[in-house]
């Protein structure tokens, strides 16, 4: 699919950019949390940028996490076997994915009109985290 210059250049550029918001957004928050301890009125409905921020973030973690088992689940599909695969690695992941997916479900508050606006916040994790899930089993199938 991809020649290996053309992945090493994604890789050191995701790399990068990984680097970047790593140094970035941990300084926005040291100064967001200044400025907020000047002004405590927020407006709970509307997101700043470093919501929004963690939201791209989460989404793009996602996307990447549920993109890394498509090709081990090609690779076995197209060898028609699971030789080299660890199941150890597949099983640890899928009791670590259950856990956080059903501690940010067992976290939702007990408020009916909260749990939507709970649910929402967390989405790009719990889709992470179940869809890697549902994507680990077939590959525990594939054994």
């Amino acid at each position: 699919l991809l020649d290996s210059t053309t992945l090493k250049s994604f890789c050191v550029s995701w790399s990068l950019v990984c680097v970047t918001l790593h140094v970035i957004l941990p300084c926005r928050l040291l100064l967001r949390n200044q400025d907020r301890s000047i002004d405590l009125q927020t407006n709970n409905r509307s997101l700043d940028v470093m919501e929004m921020s963690g939201y791209i973030c989460g989404y793009l973690s996602c996307v990447f996490y549920l993109g890394s088992r498509f090709p081990q689940l090609y690779k076995n599909f197209q060898r028609r076997s699971t030789e080299g695969t660890s199941y150890v690695l597949f099983a640890l992941a899928m009791m670590g994915n259950g856990a956080y997916g059903l501690s940010l479900v067992l976290k939702m508050p007990a408020g009916e009109s909260s749990r939507a606006l709970y649910f929402l916040h967390r989405l790009p994790w719990l889709i992470g985290s179940f869809g890697v899930l549902f994507l680990d089993v077939f590959v525990s199938f594939s054994y």
